[in-house]
């Protein structure tokens, strides 16, 4: 038999193609249970699952589309999204299958799936558009807090003036503008 480059090759390639269509055919099995009924190890029977389903992102033109990021978890958040909504249509034998497939846990499919239901509770500051009404009652309300400095401003200062007045020149009234005798 011929081999990789890197390991000689001990399963048939017929062998191989049988397993991966039990793992992945109509009614798939696990990596895990196929192991045990055929002595091939699951982290080789997961590897060859994994291959062939690069193998099918192959294009006609020859080109390799754009592989999966190795770990779930690194994947776009659209396309965590597409794959809640399609598990989400799913009985749960389909379920295992569908997982299995594309490498998740039902775990991180629900944590996904949280994560995009909290996404739309949650408002978005500054995107919302304020009514006319609520742009008056916000200019309103800047100048009447401009308005209560500029009050508390002047109280302050005729404040100092009473105590200037009242150490300069005694508390005497004829110093105080507009006061005649």
């Amino acid at each position: 038999m011929g081999g990789s480059e890197d390991t000689p090759l001990k399963y048939s390639n017929g062998l191989k193609a049988r397993l991966i269509q039990r793992m992945s055919g109509p009614n798939p099995i696990s990596a895990n249970r196929l192991a045990q009924e055929v002595g091939v190890s699951q982290n080789t029977l997961s590897r060859w699952l994994r291959e062939a389903s690069q193998e099918k992102n192959v294009k006609r033109n020859g080109h390799v589309a754009p592989q999966r990021p190795a770990r779930p978890d690194d994947l776009p958040p659209a396309e965590k999204f597409r794959l809640v909504m399609e598990a989400a249509a799913l009985s749960e034998d389909e379920l295992g299958a569908f997982l299995r497939r594309n490498g998740l846990h039902e775990a991180q499919l629900e944590e996904w799936r949280q994560a995009a239901l909290s996404a739309l509770d949650k408002p978005k500051k500054g995107r919302r558009r304020k009514s006319p009404e609520a742009k008056k009652v916000e200019q309103l309300q800047q100048e009447l807090d401009r308005k209560d400095k500029a009050l508390a401003e002047v109280t302050a200062l005729l404040v100092l003036k009473k105590k200037l007045d009242a150490l300069l020149g005694g508390g005497d009234e004829s110093t105080t503008p507009g006061s005649e005798r």
